[in-house]
């Protein structure tokens, strides 16, 4: 979850890095007591994302800054769209500008994204997901933006729940122990609350795992008649998810296979920035 205290830590942290030593540009050019104005445009169509990332730029500059958000974060808006308004003085607006559109222009370009896959399968009761491919120390903004494009979180961390991939499974059963008892054993070690979820590759290995009472079965890699067979032979005893080769013009196909969830790891590492401007004027004092 975005809280403020992660944007504060974060945003805090990226002013400091643009920044370290104050904004000599603006304190050799612009007077003290110069105020200023400006509005962050749209440049192309989109959905937003991020108003308080955006706003928290400028109050942690300097909190005679005002930002007005006229956007809700997940609304879609159109080009030449006028999205916030921010006043105040003019070095601090001109000092946290660069901060402010990188954390907007990111977060709505995943947001925009990831609304495109979910209008694919809309027509389909199939899930779009995101997966751990964020960057580094941005996670829960990236994820935030997912969630704002109608996309859900798959699981926000390692220690969120339980992921058995082909590695787990061989260290599992290497003593010649069956997949399937070894996953109950590592289940029955859990607390009941944890959910599991086990990867395979191969149709083969789908009823081992659901032998073992796993939450949810992820379909890796599969071709689509794959896909079609492991869901009638799941038939509805776990979650589905497929995952691997997803993009724009598939998406729609998989979902049309029947899983519950398809996992996109494109939605945040592959998103592109969304063009914003912030159109600043500046009343010299």
């Amino acid at each position: 979850m975005l809280t403020r205290a992660i944007i504060d830590r974060v945003v805090g942290a990226s002013l400091e890095e643009d920044a370290p030593w104050g904004d000599i540009t603006s304190e050799a050019l612009i007077p003290a007591s110069a105020t200023a104005s400006a509005e962050l445009v749209a440049r192309e169509a989109g959905v937003f994302s991020g108003g308080e990332v955006f706003s928290a730029a400028f109050r942690l500059t300097d909190p005679r800054v005002e930002v007005q958000v006229d956007v809700a974060d997940g609304a879609w808006f159109q080009p030449g769209d006028v999205l916030a308004v921010v006043t105040g003085p003019a070095r601090a607006v001109l000092t946290a500008e660069r901060i402010g559109l990188n954390f907007v222009q990111r977060m709505s370009g995943i947001a925009t994204l990831t609304a495109r896959y979910v209008a694919e399968v809309a027509h389909t009761g199939t899930r779009i997901a995101d997966t751990r491919k964020t960057t580094p120390g941005l996670r829960a903004f990236e994820r935030q933006a997912v969630r704002d494009g109608g996309g859900r979180n798959h699981r926000h961390s390692l220690s969120d729940a339980v992921m058995a991939k082909d590695n787990h499974l061989a260290v599992l059963t290497r003593s010649g122990t069956s997949v399937t008892e070894a996953l109950r054993t590592a289940k029955a070690a859990l607390p009941h609350t944890t959910h599991i979820e086990v990867e395979v590759d191969r149709l083969e290995q789908i009823e081992p795992v659901l032998g073992a009472g796993i939450g949810t079965i992820m379909l890796d890699n599969f071709t689509l008649d794959d896909l079609r067979t492991g869901v009638a032979q799941v038939a509805g005893r776990a979650t589905v998810e497929a995952s691997g080769g997803v993009a724009l013009d598939t998406v729609r196909a998989i979902a049309e296979t029947g899983v519950d969830v398809i996992s996109v790891g494109a939605l945040t590492h592959s998103a592109r920035a969304l063009d914003l401007g912030l159109d600043v004027r500046i009343d010299a004092e």
